[in-house]
């Protein structure tokens, strides 16, 4: 990620961003609604934790087979997931409650799931909301060497093949933060936007103290406690990580890497010659709005406009603000980039991999 600022410097259209806020605004107001999580929300919430907390405390006492334990990893994998979508993801965005500290609680559940709150602040809400889709900038663009996730980035033959290993690779998406990622990242002197970046002490504490508690209670009580060996123990820990990985590195990705969004480059002077709001209505996609399960399980993530638009609002309320984003985005003609299903999603995503896997000349 480049070290430099982007500005903004392109018009709205016709007041576009003011009159969607407008809107929005009207609209919790004329229902009396808070703009934070609902009683549906706080029952996903404990209905997720049971599933991963439930299904760890089961595997520790002792009363399944092999095969029972692994399918309880599996579960934990899923609930793992989300709890990413729906519970950290919404607290750390200052979105779940009014109240900074309800969501700096909550929002140690990232803690929990072996990866850092603190440098996932600075890297999605930060870098990634702001310079969406920009290569070099936007931090979800760099997934890992041999994929390519933006026209604008160095093609290698490797990226040929990424069409096939882009799946495989964000199942260890989650494995990559526990491990090396958050590391990584503490220690690199610059980061998006920022630096020579230094990061308070108290973060330093807190990200040696949330490892420890994470491989204590994902590696170290198991293996002492359970009559497993090591290598079942492996085999366990990484259904878990390739489950959530897998999930959640392909629903993040139809956000942003499908055939309708953009990925603007920035001009002689530093500047994308577009106004924010609208930049990010380019650049997002939605999907499977009529699928409610995944709608509940997903969050917000399947509502990637909206999300983008008002990130401090709770993606509980994003199905009915989305029909207030589609029909300004038409007043004003604008994209709002969708797909039906999960499958179509998926199948994008799939085709643009393929295309940017192509060298530019072919």
């Amino acid at each position: 990620m480049a070290a430099t600022r982007i500005s903004f410097k392109g018009k709205d259209k016709k007041n576009f961003s003011r009159e969607l806020k407008e809107r929005v605004d009207k609209y919790f107001e004329e229902n009396n609604l808070s703009k934070h999580a609902n009683t549906q929300m706080v029952a996903k919430t404990i209905i997720l934790l049971t599933l991963y907390f439930g299904s760890y405390t089961l595997i520790m006492m002792e009363s399944l087979s092999v095969g029972g334990m692994a399918l309880l990893c599996f579960l934990m994998g899923i609930g793992m997931a989300g709890i990413g979508f729906s519970v950290s993801h919404d607290a750390l965005h200052g979105a779940y409650s009014s109240n900074k500290y309800v969501n700096q609680f909550l929002g140690y559940t990232f803690d929990l799931m072996g990866a850092n709150s603190y440098i996932w602040k600075i890297t999605h809400n930060i870098i990634h909301h702001t310079y969406t889709n920009i290569y070099e900038h936007d931090e979800d663009l760099e997934v890992a060497e041999f994929i390519r996730l933006s026209p604008n980035a160095e093609h290698k033959t490797i990226h040929r093949l990424q069409h096939i290993l882009a799946f495989f690779a964000y199942g260890f998406a989650t494995l990559f933060w526990a491990f090396i990622k958050d590391y990584k990242y503490f220690f690199q002197s610059s980061l998006g936007p920022y630096e020579d970046k230094t990061h308070p002490a108290k973060e330093w504490i807190t990200l040696g103290i949330t490892k420890i508690l994470y491989y204590g209670y994902m590696l170290v009580l198991p293996y002492i406690l359970l009559p497993i060996t090591w290598w079942q123990l492996a085999i366990g820990f990484l259904i878990v990580h390739f489950t959530a990985g897998i999930i959640l590195g392909v629903i993040f990705q139809l956000a942003h890497v499908v055939e309708e969004t953009e990925h603007p480059t920035e001009n002689e002077e530093g500047n994308i010659e577009n106004a924010w709001m609208i930049h990010q209505i380019e650049t997002t996609s939605d999907f499977a709005h009529d699928n409610d399960l995944l709608c509940w399980y997903i969050g917000g993530l399947n509502y990637q406009i909206e999300h983008h638009l008002f990130p401090q609002i709770c993606s509980v309320h994003y199905p009915e603000i989305s029909d207030i984003v589609r029909d300004m985005t038409q007043k004003y003609g604008l994209p709002y980039n969708y797909h039906e299903t999960l499958g179509i999603a998926i199948k994008s995503h799939y085709n643009t991999l393929k295309e940017f896997g192509k060298p530019a000349n072919a």
